[in-house]
């Protein structure tokens, strides 16, 4: 793992930020059948803005891109069961036992399909390229936009999600020795702003009953209600007398409509986790289904404005202490995920671009009608969380800030 981060370029700056990227990449993840060609129109975008190109002169690169090395199956390991690999690895898409099939989850939402073993060893190591840049001080930030798939299992896919690559890049960053505080262990906060609830990603990480500080904090913000996918009792607002609390296992549930008023009001309850906790490394899953005009139709989310998803990865790249990656996510609306994670790319780099910048005229532009422009704005939908509901929601809140500011011991020096 060591030698797993090959740049295609050499930077000027010390710390540009790592985008991960290859054709082989691209080809493989747009064939997931939930988001055909979606990575082609993200990179296609992101290429089309000039953003990867190389600076010149004195101004600093503000981007290194950086090319993923496959997942071995000692990677893969780390967390999937042999079993899952074995099956997964080995079948063909039009040859498998509908029993065995079944057993793994292969089937509904997560059918099998052309290329699935490369296309999970590359995106498991897409984002474990991500988080050796990151661990290795080749950046401070990387970016995996192929990267997010937060619901699959240690044994099973589930919801479009073949590998947890999540997963796999907290335990990999959580064996950090620092080389400058070799004794302390290092912390590792994942936070999800996916529509959907984190299960697997959460699941892996819970341990209620324990009484010492973890390295690991995974805190979701998500839609929960009766039916909704996924069906988890970590999916609800977090109860401090219930015996399967764990106050690093955290979930912020949200009503239908939530919007940048949502966001804005509970975000200082995210900040607050964070100082308690004082990660080392920050990975955000970017999920983008709860934007205004996703066909999930749920929240009423927008890239732009004070609350924002642009304003809350700003806040993240830019006033967090820590390093920091991006990973993909949900997002059924091609050309809005495209927008927004070109937007977030901007951002990232410290160069955001303007929302109603126009979209570059390129191969793919006629996807983008009919407004041509970058934005992704807020709809019509009602925003059904009330004064009510956030009180709850904080009132929750200060009595799980008590426990976990109570579990941490001051880091070892």
């Amino acid at each position: 793992m060591d030698s797993r981060v090959e740049s295609t370029s050499t930077g000027l700056h010390a710390r540009p930020v790592a985008y991960i990227f290859s054709e082989d990449l691209v080809k493989i993840s747009s064939r997931l059948p939930s988001n055909r060609n979606r990575s082609l129109l993200v990179y296609s975008l992101v290429h089309a803005y000039g953003l990867l190109a190389t600076c010149t002169g004195q101004e600093s690169q503000r981007f290194l891109v950086v090319r993923p090395q496959p997942a071995g199956q000692k990677e893969l390991l780390a967390y999937h069961t042999r079993d899952y690999l074995e099956y997964v690895m080995n079948q063909s898409s039009d040859a498998q036992n509908l029993l065995e099939a079944s057993e793994f989850g292969l089937e509904d939402d997560c059918p099998m399909f052309h290329g699935i073993k490369d296309y999970i060893t590359l995106v498991a190591g897409a984002t474990l390229t991500g988080a050796a840049a990151i661990r290795d001080d080749i950046s401070d930030v990387a970016i995996c936009w192929d990267g997010g798939r937060h619901h699959a299992k240690k044994a099973r896919a589930s919801g479009f999600c073949y590998v947890a690559d999540c997963v796999l890049a907290i335990l990999f960053l959580k064996r950090t020795i620092s080389s400058t505080h070799p004794l302390k262990k290092q912390r590792v906060m994942y936070l999800d702003l996916d529509l959907h609830f984190s299960d697997a990603v959460s699941q892996a990480f819970h341990k209620p009953g324990s009484m010492a500080a973890a390295q690991v904090l995974t805190l979701s913000i998500h839609h929960a209600a009766p039916g909704f996918f996924p069906l988890s009792p970590l999916a609800s607002l977090p109860d401090v007398d219930d015996p399967a609390f764990d106050p690093f296992t955290l979930s912020v549930p949200l009503k239908a409509g939530a919007s940048n008023k949502t966001f804005l009001r509970i975000w200082p309850i995210i900040e607050h986790v964070k100082d308690i906790f004082r990660p080392d490394f920050i990975i955000v899953q970017c999920g983008l289904d709860g934007l205004a005009g996703d066909p999930m139709a749920t929240f009423n989310w927008s890239l732009g404005g004070e609350g924002s998803l642009g304003w809350c990865i700003h806040r993240i790249i830019h006033k967090w202490q820590g390093k920091k990656m991006l990973l993909g996510g949900g997002g059924y609306n091609t050309p809005n995920a495209a927008r927004a994670w070109t937007y977030l790319t901007s951002v990232a780099g410290g160069i955001p671009l303007s929302l109603d910048a126009d979209i570059p005229e390129y191969s793919g532009y006629l996807r983008f009608k009919p407004s041509f422009t970058l934005d992704v704005p807020a709809g019509n939908m009602q925003d059904q969380n009330t004064e009510e509901y956030f009180q709850t929601i904080e009132t929750t809140y200060e009595g799980i800030l008590s426990v976990l500011n109570s579990r941490m011991v001051p880091p070892t020096l």
